[in-house]
């Protein structure tokens, strides 16, 4: 199965480079990405000396690759998430997590933090996805369980003060157009001139994020049966989910730092390869990865070609699919309990 989704992926990629304003056959892309990964003497017979070389290295990839970065740490996130408040509803972008992300990355840019270092970014962000991925898990979760209900309507108020507090300083910035301009890409989402800077940006801090949710999915297994059950078979319940929701919350501060809010690829995602691999954590978070990214490669792909050579926003691609998805959810949890 892992190695299925692994070639998926690398299709995926393959294609999302190849496909644009100009199309590259496959075998280009790969002869480039060949002379630029192989070492030495190794990648002469593969070198392209033509325009070609310039569009799939220095333009296409790195948009690519953060593409299935962000995809990648958004669905495991969304997966993480699931599992800590044992709620299907759970994702970044529902608990407001991936706008308190926005809120830290528009406030680095308005103070002008953002110019002066890129790294300012990603640490904002990740200190306002665990602020607020905190405040929703205090305030919704009693005695190891989070009811959809309250979840829900935490979101959407957290959602609502945190975006009144993002459009205040979007307002108190529009008359500077540049400043503006950026706050409305952390809005909107969307991988436009994604640059290699990008990639080494978000990467590191992404694979940390994913190496430690690794180290702790038997105990969200666990967690799925009651905290008190989990406690009773040796879970140090209130240490793992601080580091979950540290985790979670890096792993979605990176996501948003580099490509604003992308909406519902943290429920998608987790929920259709549950379906694939079953509910061990052990195997979900992994492959919610792999499909995350390629998922959000086909999406970006959609966002610029559709009405080529306008570009869509990222995230209004990823709602299409996630709203309805997510009505579909809700329809299903009211016919299983009977309310909310």
């Amino acid at each position: 199965m892992f190695g299925a989704l692994t070639l998926l992926l690398l299709a995926t990629i393959i294609i999302g480079i190849a496909v644009g304003s100009t199309y590259i056959p496959p075998l280009t892309v790969g002869r480039v990405l060949l002379a630029h990964l192989l070492p030495g003497d190794w990648a002469q017979p593969f070198i392209v000396r033509d325009a070609a070389d310039v569009v799939v290295w220095m333009v296409r990839t790195p948009r690519v690759l953060v593409a299935v970065i962000v995809g990648a740490a958004l669905a495991i996130a969304g997966a993480q998430m699931q599992g800590l408040f044992q709620n299907p509803m759970a994702s970044p972008d529902v608990i407001a997590t991936s706008g308190g992300a926005a809120l830290g990355a528009v406030l680095t840019v308005s103070a002008g933090l953002a110019a002066q270092s890129l790294f300012w970014l990603p640490f904002v962000s990740f200190i306002g996805a665990l602020a607020s991925l905190v405040f929703i898990y205090v305030v919704t979760t009693r005695r190891g369980r989070t009811p959809v209900a309250m979840l829900l309507l935490a979101g959407v108020a957290l959602n609502a003060l945190l975006g009144s507090v993002t459009q205040f300083v979007l307002a108190s910035n529009w008359n500077r157009y540049e400043v503006a301009q950026e706050i409305v890409f952390w809005l909107m989402g969307g991988l436009a001139s994604r640059t290699w800077t990008h990639v080494w940006l978000c990467a590191p801090l992404v694979l940390i994020g994913i190496a430690a949710s690794m180290v702790f999915t038997r105990e969200l297994d666990l967690l799925l049966v009651g905290e008190e059950s989990a406690q009773s078979l040796g879970v140090e319940v209130e240490r793992v989910k601080r580091i979950t929701l540290v985790t979670a919350a890096l792993l979605t501060g990176s996501a948003v730092a580099v490509s604003g809010i992308i909406g519902f690829v943290g429920l998608i995602v987790p929920h259709a390869v549950r379906l694939l691999v079953g509910p061990s954590h052990k195997r979900l978070l992994p492959a919610a990865g792999l499909v995350g990214g390629a998922f959000l490669v086909v999406a970006d792909l959609a966002a610029r070609t559709l009405l080529r050579p306008e570009e869509i926003s990222l995230g209004i691609v990823t709602a299409s699919f996630g709203a309805p998805f997510f009505l579909y959810l809700l329809i299903r949890h009211r016919r299983e309990v009977g309310y909310l």
